[in-house]
């Protein structure tokens, strides 16, 4: 099955919209990759057990991970499942070089 090409952003116009409230951030990494930091807005649903029922539909999914291969892959398919979704290039490794907030507080959703 082919999925359809997934737009990406930035890490700084992820952050942007993520705070504004325009999109929910989708953290797609394991829960040990998790605990270690995050962005402080982001949803944790793994990629290994992700759900998409569990994928909130009321605003676009920006999804991430540590790079940015996996997020591509789960947004890929997300896409094809009718999702509003973007990659988030570079992943939470571009975040933290960029300086933008991470948090390993517990956090429950």
């Amino acid at each position: 099955m082919n999925h359809p090409a997934v737009p990406e952003v930035d890490v700084h116009e992820a952050h942007r919209r993520a705070t504004a409230g325009a999109a929910h951030l989708l953290d797609v990494r394991e829960a040990d990759e998790w605990a270690l930091g995050r962005a402080p807005s982001a949803r944790h649903l793994a990629m290994s057990s992700l759900q998409v029922a569990a994928v909130p539909t009321d605003r676009p999914v920006l999804v991430i991970c540590h790079l940015g291969g996996r997020s591509a892959m789960v947004a890929s398919h997300l896409a094809a499942a009718g999702f509003d979704v973007t990659n988030v290039s570079g992943g939470m490794d571009a975040w933290e070089a960029a300086g933008l907030p991470v948090t390993d507080e517990p956090r429950t959703l």
